[in-house]
């Protein structure tokens, strides 16, 4: 009997196929004889007449047949319409709109007319991809009762999704997914209760991803459960609060695909999942699960996707369960807390031969260990992502053993070993990232013959690590790369051929790769015309570079740090950063820079041996953020232009030939942080209008020419973090507005003409006394001057610091200076201060340096100075001291005390007389 059923349903079930294939096929294709009905033709008038169509979609609604236009099918024995497809036809790219102006030229968007009302044969109406801008769901929506099916996604709609959708009885498919492509403004879809889909009991699929439910309460999971039909269930990023860990029933045991990513339910995997044992697709990223894998994972045998990813807090060794699942293709635990190897995760799928496990992502975890030779057993596998771990060792020679594998990534992990020969056998290899290791050993032709389908390379080992290219100068490779990263590993010293005939590259990464060579012209001119990154620094290429080049997509060159000479190029291109520091190119910087690289962004050529003036178009350059021509033979006054130049923020011109005055137009440069200037013959005043500069952090103008007197109006610059005047001939005080400033961390005012006396208020300067953080203005300075120069490591050294030295200072050191408990260094030497140094001088417990030689400094030194562990240099020579030196083991230069007739004891010979 049981048999003679089970062939029953299967008759009945075909019986049932082949009546629906017949009556869809009918849908299709109208009799030629057969035409709409005036009031449906009227009603899609009507319906066009509301919509914007700026892309003319709509334009073949002419004549009197509505059943032939684009879009619209009828029945073919009625003539009435049954299928309104209005989607949007545009092509995404990689999931995405591309290019946002061709994508709104493409949207239907405007109002939807109650003519569609008219339509009341209409099963299938599907609006998505347009852009609606925000409009409501309409109401009459609701009112098309033979509707199954109901596409409203990334069109923009927002507002209440209306109730009254509930009617629509005979609906089997429903998506109102809420993001959208859209550049107009966020568009917010929400509901605050969900019981009209009660009534929906044939709904099949259902996509709410998107739609802002955190209103509709704890028990918002029992609504979909009542919904037997159900088969996919998409829940993406809807605020939903609370996620059940157990159901008293489970209804909806039909779900093949359900998705709850990205809803922070901040729990462990509910039990209740387990039951659905017809799943084969189960999304829960992003949603803060804790804990370890569950055991009853093994028994959703129909699985074929998996995705945990992102929940941070899932932890514990991964288990071997995953092998016993059959079907599963896709398996994603990136980002969460796993820990321990994976030899049980590997050695699960070995029971199972024919497993077809197609992707792996075990990234942004911390797991450890070698990589098993078990990992030859995913025979299916394409993608293998390990990125962000702590696995050391080699690859396992059983890599050869992947031959679907497309994607590897092993990137930014311990991996100290070597690569195997057996890595050529990946013939549909097509991206390896293996960056950000310690690779070593010799890559040979082996490695590399057989990777036919090679588009993207990315291949960085440690400096210290030995790591090289092993082939013949001429060897001609299988591959043409699209993309190629290779970082201090050994390359050259030629430019191989391997490299010559990959001429079809838009990314160019060959940093530290021991070519010595000139850059093969040919291969050059070829990649300019397509190349977005280029970066060859830190090699030893050498020879000039081509002129007359166009790189019409190219958005950074880094050619630093190589031999390279002649006059920079004069190349037309949009790139935006342009790096040709510590080279020998000589000559003048291009007289219209400002047309041939009109996006500008930064510009590095320091250390270099160029000359000239500054030309007056980088003022045209409104995109322009740093100017870094630092250690060149520029001369000539600054160009006074600079009126549109509102996001340049990093400004180094030192060690020039600068002269004339800083231009009043810097005034202008609303975001200027960072303006070093020192090393140059400028003269004049500081000019006033820097205080316009209201974001400025960090200023050196020393060793130039600057007369008049200290700029107080710096205390208006919240953020002050550096002012170096030192070498100069500015007079005055020093301001007690200097105190106000509460982010100073470094001031250099020695060696000028400044009088009188070191203001009390000095113990104000907040960030001195309390230590506050440098990090962010040190970063500031590191970016503008690219962190390899010595300047750089000058503010390193400088942090926390107070040079008043080689002035005319006079009077007493004051008491409140022992408040700056974050000092790091004092230096006070050749000035004329004098009395005694207060002896709470000891709580300066960070000083590292302190220099107050050649004063009129009196009276005994501080027994307290013994108390200061960090203190590593210390001169108080010509002075006027007096008494028992302090026992300081770490100084006894007697240098550190010459001067000083009056001093006694150990180190200098004089004894002190008993007591």
């Amino acid at each position: 009997m049981a048999d003679f059923n089970s062939i029953h349903r299967l008759l009945v079930s075909y019986l049932l196929f082949l009546l629906l294939l017949n009556s869809n096929s009918r849908l299709v294709v109208c009799s030629a004889d057969v035409k709409c009905t005036d009031a449906e033709r009227r009603a899609l008038v009507g319906l066009r007449e509301g919509l914007t169509d700026p892309s003319g979609m709509l334009s073949s609604w002419v004549g009197l047949d509505c059943c032939t236009w684009k879009g619209i099918k009828c029945h073919n024995q009625t003539g009435r319409v049954t299928k309104l497809d209005l989607r949007n036809p545009y092509q995404l790219i990689n999931g995405g709109a591309g290019d946002p102006t061709a994508y709104k030229r493409s949207c239907l968007g405007g109002e939807i007319n109650h003519s569609l009302l008219h339509l009341e044969y209409l099963t299938y109406l599907d609006l998505s991809l347009n852009d609606f801008e925000g409009l409501e769901i309409p109401d009459f929506f609701g009112h098309l009762r033979n509707l199954r099916y109901l596409n409203l996604s990334f069109a923009s709609f927002a507002g209440e999704i209306p109730p009254c959708l509930g009617n629509l009885t005979s609906l089997q498919y429903l998506d109102l997914y809420a993001d959208s492509y859209s550049s107009t403004g966020l568009r917010e879809l929400r509901s605050g209760s969900l019981k009209w889909l009660s009534d929906l009991s044939s709904l099949k699929y259902l996509n709410l991803g998107f739609a802002k439910l955190d209103s509709i309460g704890e028990n918002w999971l029992q609504i979909f459960n009542m919904l037997p039909s159900l088969v996919d269930l998409r829940l993406h990023w809807c605020e939903l609060k609370g996620l059940p860990l157990s159901l008293p029933s489970i209804n909806f045991t039909s779900l093949s695909v359900l998705d709850l990513s990205e809803n922070s339910f901040n729990s462990v995997v509910p039990q209740w999942l387990f039951n659905l044992t017809d799943l084969t697709e189960l999304y829960l990223t992003w949603d803060f699960f804790s804990g370890s894998i569950p055991a009853e994972f093994a028994n959703l045998k129909n699985l074929q996707v998996l995705d945990l990813s992102d929940n941070l807090n899932l932890e514990g060794q991964i288990p071997g369960l995953f092998g016993n699942l059959s079907k599963l293709q896709i398996l994603d635990l990136s980002s969460n807390n796993f820990h321990g190897e994976i030899h049980e995760l590997f050695s699960g799928f070995s029971s199972d031969p024919n497993n077809k496990l197609e992707s792996l992502d075990l990234s942004s975890n911390s797991l450890i260990g070698e990589l098993p030779e078990s990992l030859g057993l995913l025979k299916h596998l394409q993608h293998l992502y390990l990125s962000g771990n702590s696995f050391w060792g080699s690859i396992p020679s059983s890599i050869g053993s992947l031959p679907a594998l497309r994607k590897l990534d092993l990137s930014y992990n311990m991996m100290n070993g070597t690569i195997p020969e057996s890595f050529g056998q990946l013939s549909q290899l097509v991206e390896m990232n293996l960056v950000a290791n310690s690779w070593k050993g010799i890559l040979k032709e082996a490695h590399l013959m057989n990777l036919r389908r090679l588009k993207h390379v990315r291949l960085t080992t440690d400096p210290s690590r030995s790591l090289a290219f092993r082939v013949s100068y001429k060897w001609f490779p299988p591959f043409k790369l699209k993309s190629i990263q290779l970082e201090n590993c050994m390359v050259g010293p030629s430019f191989p051929v391997w490299v010559q005939v990959q001429n079809d590259l838009n990314s160019v990464i060959l940093k530290n790769v021991g070519i010595s060579d000139s850059i093969p012209g040919k291969w050059f001119s070829e990649v300019s015309a397509q190349v977005t990154y280029l970066v060859l620094s830190q090699n030893q290429i050498r020879g000039k570079l081509p002129p007359q080049l166009q790189f019409p997509y190219l958005n950074v060159v880094d050619l630093s740090s190589n031999y390279f000479e002649g006059p920079l190029p004069p190349w037309s291109t949009n790139a935006t950063d342009v790096f040709l520091q510590e080279n020998s190119f000589s000559g003048p910087i291009p007289e219209n820079i400002g047309v041939l690289m009109p996006r500008l962004q930064k510009l590095y050529v320091s250390r270099n041996n160029l000359s000239g003036r500054i030309p007056s178009s980088m003022c045209d350059l409104e995109a322009l953020q740093i100017l870094s021509l630092r250690n060149n033979k520029f001369s000539g006054e600054l160009p006074n232009c600079w009126y549109r130049s509102l996001t340049l923020w990093g400004i180094d011109i030192s060690s020039n030939s600068l002269t004339g005055n800083i231009p009043s137009s810097f005034g202008f440069l609303s975001s200027l942080s960072v303006l070093l200037l020192s090393n140059n013959n400028l003269e004049g005043e500081i000019p006033s209008s820097l205080q316009n500069c209201s974001g400025l952090t960090s200023m050196d103008l020393g060793g130039n020419k600057f007369l008049g007197s200290l700029p107080w109006w710096v205390e208006k610059l919240s953020s002050f973090f550096m002012l170096r005047l030192g070498s100069n001939f500015i007079s005055g005080p020093i301001p007690d507005q200097f105190c106000n400033l509460q982010n100073f961390h470094i001031l250099d005012l020695s060696h000028n003409k400044i009088s009188g006396s070191i203001p009390k208020c000095i113990g104000n300067l907040t960030a001195l006394v309390h230590g506050k953080s440098s990090e962010v203005f040190e970063g500031l300075i590191k970016v503008v001057t690219r962190g390899r120069d010595p300047e750089y490591s000058s503010v390193e050294a400088s942090m926390n610091s107070i040079d008043l030295s080689g002035n005319y200072l006079a009077g007493e050191i004051p008491d409140e200076i022992r408040s700056l408990s974050a000092l790091r260094i004092l230096n006070l030497s050749s000035n004329f201060l004098s009395k005694s140094i207060a002896e709470k001088i000891g709580n300066l417990q960070l000083l590292e340096s302190l220099d107050l030689s050649h004063n009129h400094l009196s009276g005994a030194i501080p027994q307290s100075l013994t108390s200061l562990a960090s203190l590593t240099r210390l001169n108080l020579s010509y002075n006027n001291f007096s008494g028992r030196i302090p026992l300081l083991p770490k100084f006894n230069d007697s240098s550190i005390y010459d001067g000083n007739p009056l001093l006694c004891g150990a180190p200098l010979p004089t004894k002190c007389p008993d007591k």
